[in-house]
């Protein structure tokens, strides 16, 4: 049976960079935001026949010149409607859960670095260690800023539906498989 752990935690606290540690020691790490983003694009006919409505209510133009998803719109767009969330979630999710399936299934030492693993079950049952990534308000702040170029609101919002996210874990899986690395 291959090992499986998950590296998860809040935006900026460390998650790649625990991932490259953990790959000069052997593993092997997929990315579930980088999978998103691919996703995305896989299935953005459908994304923008749902949300072109909500789009236009906003004033949001949620395609680039190029005709691929402009991601930060896309997320101003949920941001500003979270019911939308689950219904890009429902669209994307099978998609990233066969392709993390694919990739634990050829690799001996497998790690899933994805924020909101909780929200795969199908995935969760594979780990046997969850390793939370966690540091600093203030810190993550400074990260999220020079990193995202985003707006502090933007950030903050962000950072506050991330809130529960340890406790989101701790309802799914015995505490003893959450290891807390603060960063």
């Amino acid at each position: 049976m291959n090992e499986v752990i998950a590296v998860t935690g809040p935006m900026a606290a460390g998650k790649n960079y625990y991932c490259s540690q953990l790959e000069k020691e052997g593993w092997s790490c997929v990315d579930a935001d980088i999978l998103v983003h691919d996703a995305i694009e896989l299935v953005k006919d459908k994304i923008l026949a749902k949300f072109i409505p909500f789009a236009e209510q906003q004033h949001i133009k949620l395609t680039n010149p190029d005709g691929t998803i402009d991601r930060k719109a896309l997320g101003k767009l949920l941001f500003a409607y979270p019911e939308l969330l689950n219904i890009q979630e429902s669209i994307v999710y099978p998609i990233i859960i066969k392709q993390i399936e694919e990739f634990i299934a050829t690799h001996p030492k497998a790690v899933i670095n994805a924020t909101v693993l909780y929200k795969t079950p199908e995935l969760l049952k594979y780990c046997q260690k969850v390793i939370f990534v966690t540091a600093p308000f203030f810190t993550r702040l400074k990260r999220a800023r020079k990193r995202d170029g985003l707006p502090y609101t933007q950030i903050l919002k962000r950072f506050h539906a991330q809130r529960k996210l340890l406790k989101e874990y701790k309802t799914r899986i015995p505490e003893e498989k959450i290891v807390i690395i603060k960063n």
